[in-house]
């Protein structure tokens, strides 16, 4: 905890009263990015869960997608497999746009198809059903890798967002409000001793005053 008091503070009670209103600023702004801090945590956890259900269903999709490939290039061959699949056009458009988790902006793809599954890019006659199966469940791969990709997007900008918001509030925590707490103790104290001072100086000056007085007054014969 800091020990220091704020430079180019004028002891006075209008600085005073300014500070204490910059203190309670600063700890309603603590509180504010303590609950920001926790519910970004919350909303990690969730993307996390995410996280592993996208990873666990792109590596099912993948595993399946190239067994129905393997088959499908025993029964056609390599070379005519490769020549179909590098006739194939683009089947998706992918747009990106901005979705805002508790102020952190974070991308949502949206996944266009540019042809349906019944609008297959090849000769259904002179290919096997096992490269129909293939297609279909790389398509599946496709947009789990994209769903994927989504959700680590976020979850690397709300882990960015939750670093920040712990700094903000470890700083003001442990470094500003401190530091003006210790900058109102030092102004209350001066002003103690200034009071304490003119009191003393006060009752010196009443003392002398008395003092004169009763000197002053003529003295009167019994």
């Amino acid at each position: 905890m800091s020990t220091q008091i704020m430079k180019g503070v004028h002891p006075t009670r209008m600085e005073l009263l300014m500070l204490k209103k910059r203190r309670a600023l600063a700890e309603k702004g603590r509180e504010l990015l303590e609950e920001k801090r926790d519910a970004l945590v919350m909303e990690l956890r969730t993307l996390l869960e995410e996280v592993y259900r996208a990873r666990s269903e792109v590596i099912n999709a993948l595993k399946k997608a190239f067994d129905a490939l393997t088959e499908a290039k025993m029964i056609m061959g390599e070379v005519k497999l490769m020549s179909i699949a590098a006739s194939i056009p683009s089947l998706i458009s992918l747009d990106v746009e901005i979705r805002n988790i508790m102020g952190v902006r974070v991308p949502h793809f949206k996944v266009k198809e540019l042809r349906t599954e019944t609008q297959l890019p090849y000769n259904l006659l002179d290919t096997s059903v096992k490269l129909d199966e293939a297609a279909n469940t790389f398509r599946e791969v496709l947009r789990a890798v994209i769903k994927l990709a989504e959700v680590e997007a976020s979850l690397r900008r709300i882990a960015e967002e939750i670093k920040k918001t712990k700094r903000r509030v470890n700083a003001l925590r442990y470094i500003i409000i401190p530091r003006l707490e210790n900058t109102i103790r030092y102004i209350e104290l001066h002003l103690e001793e200034r009071e304490r001072e003119d009191f003393f100086r006060l009752k010196r000056i009443k003392y002398l005053l008395e003092k004169a007085s009763a000197t002053s007054l003529p003295s009167t014969s019994q």
